[in-house]
């Protein structure tokens, strides 16, 4: 690791550390928001709701290699900014290509399985079917071959973040984001391939995208601790139980979202495929307001891990104020925005009434969210930089897949379809509740601890 990255982590002043973390974070997160919601929109220019909603069906399984991405890189990222942090370099290599391989053996395993298992599952996610071949093409190019690039690209992205290569991150992730989107147009209507060259172009975008980082990490690689050898690999040291034991969160974030998401689309597929194609783009709008908070939040965690191991507490805690404030303020704007402009943009992405009408009335609703899951992820992080795991894990499971599938059930009964919609929201600021008490009990705890009257002296 070269001494210019680690002044960043601990000499440069905190807000110009932050935003030079987190706005290359942020922007690649929001670029990978908008190449999966390219998919909808170029899809939806073809004004046929049954594609829309078989890409709608077919998105939380796709999205769940995110799980694997979460689980090797945030876990491997937040062990490696601990091990720099103590200048500890070889177990921070032997961390990273434990995380690498990990990766790639969990994605091809997560691939085969999908298509071995489709029969049984398309059922579950709500395939109809008017749906399930336009379901099997999307699900074939985008996870069956494309699961290891999806999920390595957004894994180097976090490992290397880990040392300060944020820009870097960041503009892999765009590159690939906007290649799908140049892509999309091509392979849809172009050679006329429909859902099936929306697949294909996310499959190659993604591809081409791991390429970049691998040559990114062959460039580096004499000054860093990121590397793919399989001669570093390890599982001494008590490296896999570390990376897992905080990656877990990410892993359950995704799988709880996962989980979410199907039981939204099986719900909603109760009423119409128009219904899950509103669902699909207001879900998918909304997004862009989760990806900045997420943005926020996973660029300061390697700042938050180095220096809670280097001891300067003090540092990190003006770090967390930071970037909790600017994530919270990003997100109620975007509130603001997404509430009054919900008819439009969903109309941007296809010009079918029902289907506006549902996207419009979704996304009013969903939108209230935004400024509590700012605050929750902001929860998730500190725990996840300083290498606790219960916390953040409780946190994931009260926001997706347990208590928000519950309300589903029960505000549909009361007050039909919008109900489903009303779920999201107040279960996250059930989290939000919780993640504020948390974070006030951690940081009382931290301001009475022995190290910290050290380092104010």
């Amino acid at each position: 690791m070269n001494s210019k990255e680690t002044q960043l982590f601990s000499d440069t002043p905190i807000t110009k550390a932050v935003l030079k973390l987190t706005i290359p974070t942020v922007i690649g997160q929001l670029i990978t928001v908008v190449y999966n919601m390219a998919d909808t929109f170029f899809i939806g220019q073809l004004n046929d709701p049954l594609q829309v909603a078989a890409a709608t069906i077919a998105m939380p399984i796709f999205m769940f290699l995110n799980a694997f991405a979460n689980l090797f890189g945030i876990g491997g990222a937040s062990l490696i900014s601990r091990c720099l942090g103590r200048d500890d370099k070889k177990r921070a290599r032997h961390c990273a290509s434990f995380s690498f391989w990990a990766g790639i053996g969990a994605a091809f395993l997560y691939g085969m399985c999908i298509l071995l298992l489709e029969k049984s599952l398309f059922p579950i996610l709500g395939a109809s079917q008017e749906t399930w071949d336009y379901c099997k093409q999307y699900v074939f190019w985008t996870i069956g071959i494309g699961a290891i690039p999806t999920v390595l690209n957004v894994e180097i992205a976090h490992l290397i973040r880990a040392e300060g290569y944020s820009k870097q991150a960041g503009f892999g992730v765009a590159f690939g984001g906007i290649l799908n989107i140049i892509l999309d147009p091509i392979f849809i209507f172009v050679f006329k391939m429909e859902i099936k060259g929306a697949a294909i172009a996310t499959m190659l975008s993604n591809l081409i995208a791991m390429c970049y980082f691998l040559f990114f990490l062959y460039y580096i690689r004499e000054n860093t601790v990121i590397t793919p050898n399989p001669r570093e690999f390890s599982t001494k040291d008590n490296i896999p139980h570390e990376v897992i034991s905080v990656g877990v969160t990410g892993f359950a974030m995704t799988t709880m979202a996962t989980i979410s998401n199907t039981a939204l689309n099986h719900i909603v597929a109760n009423y119409s495929s128009k219904a899950i194609a509103g669902m699909g783009i207001a879900k998918k709008i909304d997004s862009l307001a989760y990806a900045i908070a997420q943005g926020m939040t996973q660029g300061t965690l390697p700042l938050i891990g180095y220096n809670y191991t280097s001891g300067n507490w003090k540092r990190m805690i003006k770090a967390i104020k930071t970037a909790f404030s600017y994530s919270l303020i990003v997100a109620c704007l975007g509130t603001l925005f997404l509430y009054f402009m919900a008819a439009p943009i969903s109309q941007f992405f296809i010009d079918e009434a029902e289907t506006v009408q549902y996207g419009k009335s979704f996304l009013k609703i969903i939108c209230l969210a935004c400024p509590t899951t700012a605050a929750s992820f902001m929860a998730i992080t500190i725990f996840q930089a300083v290498g606790k795991t219960k916390q953040p894990l409780l946190l994931t499971l009260v926001r997706k897949g347990s208590l928000d599938v519950f309300l589903m059930i029960l505000f549909r009964r009361v007050i039909g379809i919008k109900g489903v919609a009303w779920a999201t929201p107040v279960a996250d600021w059930v989290a939000f509740i919780i993640s504020i008490v948390f974070i006030v009990v951690y940081l009382k705890g931290l301001s009475k601890e022995k190290v910290f009257s050290h380092t104010k002296n």
